[in-house]
């Protein structure tokens, strides 16, 4: 572990000061969206434009995040649940993954706790309610299914997008663009989390713990199953590696990374990869 924090930890930061600005973001826009005391709230009354806007909202961030210096670096996981799935594909080594997965939660808790400070009672008393993610009138078992069926296609998404030469750079786009349609249509049945960091940042503040198991094992399931897939479809070797977006001069710390051309001394840097 000292090896990994000592030589990686700029990336760490990178994960956990990501999860903390999505989060940000969120507690700002689930704020001047549901909060009635907001004019926002008070000019549209219709809850299906809020989450249309809402998920526009998660969406740019979520696309700004991935091609941010930071993201670009990291990875922009931001999810503990990709972390793992990169983790089984023998993409990620095993102390990354385990800091990787405490730094998004740390930044995801760090991220509300700012915007609780600075939107106050309006983010932190319902209905806002640190945007804690809870089951939807149809139940756990319905968002149970949603959780894992969302987190299947977005891993599905990502291992075929980053795996594809000529798509490879826009997988942040094709990310986004699922995050803005899952909220705007799937929100009412499990409230849109997809990332068991992302719920436990506004569960612990808000102590609001209704079926955390929910979003801590739909996910993960959901992406490890969307690997198996793949991998039984084309085989372990086509992955390439765990960062969303690979196309760029920022060092890769990821273990077998195949951008790496062995004799290619530029890229041995770029990647840090050990030969």
């Amino acid at each position: 572990m000292y090896n990994a924090l000592r030589q990686h930890w700029p990336e760490y930061l990178m994960e956990a000061a990501g999860l903390a600005l999505f989060m940000l973001s969120a507690c700002t826009f689930g704020t001047l969206l549901e909060y009635p005391g907001s004019p926002v709230r008070q000019a549209i009354a219709h809850p299906f434009v809020r989450r249309v806007l809402m998920g526009v909202a998660m969406a740019l961030s979520a696309i700004g995040l991935v091609y941010s210096p930071w993201g670009k670096q990291s990875g922009a996981h931001l999810n503990p649940a990709i972390t793992l799935t990169s983790f089984r594909l023998g993409k990620v080594a095993p102390w990354d993954a385990l800091l990787y997965m405490v730094a998004q939660g740390v930044g995801g808790v760090t991220g509300v706790l700012l915007a609780a400070a600075v939107l106050a009672h309006a983010l932190t008393e319902p209905p806002v309610s640190y945007v804690v993610t809870r089951p939807g009138m149809a139940g756990v078992g319905v968002a149970f299914v949603a959780e894992m069926s969302m987190a299947f296609i977005l891993m599905s998404m990502i291992l075929r997008v980053t795996n594809t030469p000529r798509l490879a750079r826009y997988t942040g786009l094709f990310a986004g663009a699922l995050i803005a349609t899952y909220i705007s249509l799937e929100a009412p049945l499990s409230g849109m989390s997809m990332n068991p960091a992302r719920t436990f940042a506004s569960a612990l503040p808000a102590q609001v713990w209704t079926a955390l198991w929910l979003y801590f094992t739909a996910p993960p399931l959901g992406m490890l199953l969307a690997a198996e897939v793949y991998v039984r479809q084309a085989g372990r070797h086509p992955v390439r590696c765990a960062k969303l977006h690979h196309q760029n001069a920022k060092r890769c710390i990821f273990t077998q990374c195949g951008y790496h051309q062995p004799g290619d001394e530029k890229t041995t840097e770029r990647c840090g990869v050990s030969l």
